[in-house]
């Protein structure tokens, strides 16, 4: 058996890896790692700040798309963005009706489920 230290989008994961190819991990979450890259782009916020509804990731995954901009009105079930989840595109929606008050990601950012994605007034 060998084991290996692996990085994947600044998350660092101690995996062994036996003769016959099988692989296996540790049921903990991962370790951090030291120095994280920093975003390519700050998040984008309404002047007046984060709103008091939250949107949320309901699984982890890579934006895709930004549907709803700041200021915006939007009703319930409207998309606000798309994360790409296991290869498929899945809108998340406005849980109820409001306004945009902020966009907390960008396109091409990786999110954890229930991070903080976007928040309505």
């Amino acid at each position: 058996m060998k084991s290996y230290t692996i990085t994947v989008n600044g998350n660092v994961y101690d995996v062994t890896v036996e003769e016959n190819g099988s692989v296996s991990a540790p049921a903990a979450a991962p370790r951090r790692a030291a120095a994280p890259a920093a975003p390519a782009a700050a998040p984008k916020a309404a002047a007046g700040g984060a709103g008091s509804v939250k949107i949320e990731a309901g699984a982890a995954g890579k934006v895709f798309k930004i549907e709803a901009s700041v200021g915006q009105a939007v009703k319930k079930g409207d998309a606000v963005l798309v994360l790409e989840i296991m290869k498929m595109e899945t809108p998340v929606v406005a849980p109820q009706d409001g306004t945009v008050a902020s966009i907390n990601v960008n396109v091409g950012d990786m999110v954890e489920a229930g991070a903080l994605l976007a928040t309505l007034n």
